[in-house]
């Protein structure tokens, strides 16, 4: 296509350039590439006659340019239209100038979201502006000078006795009239490009003076009062969005305030991509009180440059050493200084690692946060902490396998931490209706999305939807919910009032469940397609039995333990008789044998490969069921199933030699020599679990692997069907309900980037790659010996005739005590170089731990005043770089 030579003229007199000369704006560029799809020659001609920030009416402008004042007029505010150049009305008078590239023209050509929409590459010409330029400015620009500016979060620097007005987002609204609000320019590109991150970008930029004049003339953004403006502030806060000012109209003076996330905002790239936080920073930067810190991870996951850690808070044996860095002050700064994968590459944990609770719990729940509000009697904020996480609490203080329990470093010194009990305690408050903590719905994206299946990962997924305002609908093939809370697991381990009380907030929250439909036979993803749902979340669990393989199987008195322990939970009869044997040796197994007791079995045997060690049950369900009276036989495998008529009479055993091979992989050997028969009236089976699929993926691109799990990518849960996300048991195979919950929020996060326009699923998404400290070098000899509270014993005479949760509760006392037990072994570590001083980490804390203290003092100037300013910068730097080139040119002689 050929050049447009008066919009390339154009280009270079708004860089300052001269065109055709070695630096000069070439047709490649991006100031060229924005204006080329929308700027013709003629509109250029007019272009070229107007002032950067100098005023002028089209009657000035026409005898410049050689036309009408009447086609002046009209090319100038299509100018105006297009983002090219301002237009306000000044004493009756319409008069245009233009501004700079950034901030100014690109971001107001951007705001044309119809232009964007037809022409892409209006935002792919933004979004390498900074890209191609920034570079050069590592380094160049003192603090305060940058084009953009981060204004910290208000209430971040109450108190600080030298606090500027400048660094006041209330003083900037406070001296305006007149207020607009955009979409982020910048979120805004992002999606054209389908490099979106997901953070809310509608209304978000708010305009003042004549930039809101002319935002709401051209239709770039709507009017909004002083009060609008104040709460989209608030807004932004909440979301974990980070302020910044245009910082080219003087000190204390702007003309917008952008509220920008650190994945999409293509100024605090600079800070994160080319490592230049210099130039858009305030004057502060974040410090943390570690004797206050619990390492609950909110600042860290709300930082939007990564410049917060989870990190180390006892002290070790060796010191950690301090990381040595380049800083571009005083390096020359290229590519292989940069961070180029910054979008993808997020750390969380530092490389010491951080608290052991957090890094093995599956939904890296903030545990010495909650444990340290518990302390303090904060049970609500407690509630608000672990519901980031884990919507049902209540039901995991009942039934988790508590790894962050046997991962807690108390336990090196007497008992862990009863982590559990204490979630429990809280959670229980929940329970109650006038504590009840229901978080508020933050946004009304209002997409309607098909959960299938509601059991723990798709009540999780639905929990986080509805928090974001989309329409959820849970479709399950039962008449209960809580699929296998409610169907799997006993009501003497868990009660299923906890459970209906926990979905319960749910529906508080807008989810709408439709039970005894089955998706692929009631109706099909398709029709469902038909109504209006945009995306699906599959989590039928792992809910069918798994067979044996042996004679005698089909016999009569052969149940499948899950659907046995199904059927007394949908208060189905489910009498047995005399003895009965139970082929397993994991929880589920000790389930099914738990219940068999309470429903007429005289004798409960249970039998499983593994030795008592390596049986993959947990010890204290173990315990729970010899003390009910349940016989455990270690070593022994099923041969074959006894029967006469058709009917069980017994079970043959042979002696179970080695579960697994010398590479641990499952592959039992036997001794056939050595067998047993054992007389039964029943057999329950309960060997694992297996996936029934229906007819529910029939005829769609998703695939299963071959033990019948769905195919999906381990970090989106997206499978083949674009549209269609899977996660809990049926993705993974059975796990516990924790794992479930924690693979429901991720589904979530990829299902509401997947229905808004042009969002990546992986971009600016952190992995949560977590890691515990080392604690063999740690020096645990000092540390107190308080005894672990315990809950209460529960009587096995009367647990055993019941389906009631005999199981007591920690007191309040009883938590007070088991919490001053936590030896808080992680806090939040700072990289002060990568801090911009947004103040954000402050909103997140619970307890005063971070918050911003003074650094430096820079303050903004006027484009007119920056050159000098710049240039003065330049040659000192110029001078440290020299000065370092030889001071390590004498190290290395020496």
């Amino acid at each position: 296509m050929a050049t447009k030579e008066k919009v390339l003229e154009f280009a270079n007199k708004v860089s300052r350039k001269k065109m055709g000369s070695k630096s000069g704006i070439k047709s490649t560029d991006p100031e060229y590439m924005i204006l080329e799809p929308v700027v013709s020659d003629e509109m250029a001609e007019v272009a070229l006659c107007l002032q950067m920030r100098k005023p002028m009416s089209a009657e000035e402008v026409a005898p410049l340019c050689g036309k009408s004042v009447e086609q002046t007029t009209k090319l100038l505010w299509e100018l105006a239209v297009a983002g090219v150049c301002f237009v306000n009305e000044k004493d009756g008078v319409d008069k245009y100038w233009y501004e700079t590239w950034v901030p100014g023209i690109m971001e107001m050509m951007v705001n044309n979201k119809e232009n964007v929409k037809k022409y892409p590459q209006i935002a792919e010409s933004f979004e390498a502006y900074g890209r191609v330029r920034g570079p050069k400015t590592a380094g160049n620009f003192p603090v305060g000078i940058g084009l953009m500016r981060v204004i910290p979060i208000e209430q971040a620097i109450e108190g600080e006795t030298r606090k500027a007005s400048y660094e006041e987002i209330s003083k900037y609204l406070n001296d305006n009239e007149i207020f607009s609000v955009s979409d982020c320019s910048c979120r805004t590109s992002r999606e054209a490009m389908g490099e979106g991150c997901g953070h809310l970008k509608e209304d978000m930029c708010i305009q003042m003076g004549h930039a809101a004049e002319y935002y709401i003339r051209t239709g770039r953004g709507r009017k909004i009062t002083r009060e609008e403006a104040f709460d989209i502030i608030k807004r932004a806060e909440e979301n974990g969005l980070v302020h910044q000012i245009p910082n080219l109209d003087g000190s204390g003076k702007t003309h917008a305030i952008c509220n920008c996330c650190g994945c999409s905002c293509l100024s605090l790239r600079t800070a994160e991509m080319f490592l230049n936080p210099d130039m858009v920073r305030s004057n502060y930067v974040s410090y943390v009180d570690k004797d206050k810190c619990v390492a609950c991870g909110e600042c860290v996951e709300n930082c939007q440059v990564n410049a917060l850690t989870l990190g180390q808070k006892l002290c070790g044996k060796t010191p950690i050493p301090e990381k040595k860095r380049d800083l571009p002050y005083d390096t020359e700064w290229g590519p292989d200084k940069w961070n180029h994968e910054y979008r993808y590459n997020r750390q969380v944990v530092a490389d010491s690692g951080t608290s052991p609770c957090k890094t093995e719990c599956p939904a890296h729940i903030g545990i010495q946060g909650y444990i340290k509000l518990a302390s303090q009697g904060r049970y609500r904020e407690a509630l608000e902490l672990i519901k980031h996480e884990n919507p049902f609490p209540a039901v995991c203080g009942r039934i988790c396998p508590r790894k962050c329990e046997s991962a807690c470093t108390r336990g090196d010194i007497d008992d862990p931490i009863a982590i559990d009990e204490i979630k429990k305690f809280i959670a229980d408050q929940d329970l109650n209706l006038n504590n009840r903590y229901v978080p508020k719905v933050k946004h009304r994206y209002g997409n309607k999305i098909a959960i299938i299946g509601a059991g723990p990962a798709g009540l999780s997924c639905a929990f986080y939807l509805a928090l974001d305002g989309y329409k959820v609908t849970v479709f399950e093939k039962q008449k209960a919910l809580g699929g296998m809370l409610t169907m799997g697991i006993p009501s003497f381990r868990l009660e299923k009032e906890v459970v209906n009380a926990e979905i319960d907030i749910l529906r508080e929250l807008g989810v709408e469940f439709k039970t005894g439909i089955e998706v692929g036979k009631d109706l099909s993803l398709n029709d469902l397609r038909s109504q209006g749902f945009e995306a699906f979340y599959l989590a039928i669990g792992a809910q069918a039995g798994r067979k044996l393989g042996i004679e005698g199987e089909d016999a009569k008195g052969v149940i499948p333990g899950v659907d046995f322990v199904r059927n007394i939970n949908l208060d189905k009869d489910m009498k047995l008789e005399g003895n009965v044997v139970v082929i397993g040796g994991g929880n589920v197994a000790i389930d099914v044998a738990r219940n068999a007791t309470r429903v007429g079995a005289s004798k409960v045997d249970m039998f499983c490969l593994e030795s008592r060690e390596q049986m993959p049950a947990l010890n204290e369900e173990i315990e729970e069921a010899m003390s009910e009276g349940i016989i455990i036989n270690n070593s022994w495998g099923p041969k074959r199933i006894v029967t006469k008529n058709g009917k069980v009479v017994g079970m043959e055993f042979k002696k179970c030699v080695s579960v697994f091979d010398e590479n641990r992989r499952f592959n039992p050997t036997y001794d056939e020599n050595d067998v047993k028969v054992v007389e039964a009236d029943s057999i329950l089976i309960s060997v694992g679990q297996s996936i029934d699929w229906g007819n529910l993926i029939e005829g769609s691109k998703v695939e299963l692997n071959p033990n019948k799990t769905i195919k999906a990518d381990l970090i989106t849960y997206q499978t083949g069907e674009p549209d269609i996300f899977a996660g809990g048991d049926s993705f993974t195979g059975p796990r516990f309900a924790i794992d479930a919950i924690a693979a429901g929020k991720q589904g979530a996060i990829s299902i509401h980037r997947y229905v808004q326009p042009g969002q990546s699923l992986t971009i600016g998404r952190s992995k949560r790659e977590y890691h515990a400290i080392d604690k063999t070098d740690l020096d645990l000899e000092e540390y107190d010996r308080i005894p672990r509270q315990c809950a209460g014993h529960v009587d096995p005479v009367k647990s055993k005739d019941t389906f009631k949760d005999l199981r007591k509760t920690f007191t309040e006392e009883q938590v007070k005590k088991e919490t001053e037990r936590c030896l808080s072994c992680g806090a939040t570590v700072v990289d002060e170089f990568m801090c911009v001083g947004c103040g954000v980490c402050t909103t997140k804390c619970k307890f005063d731990a971070i918050s911003l203290v003074r650094k430096y003092d820079g303050e903004g100037a006027a484009y007119e005043d920056l050159k000098p300013i710049v240039v003065k910068h330049m040659i000192k730097r110029k001078g440290r770089i020299a000065v370092k080139k030889v001071k390590k040119l004498f190290a290395t002689n020496e």
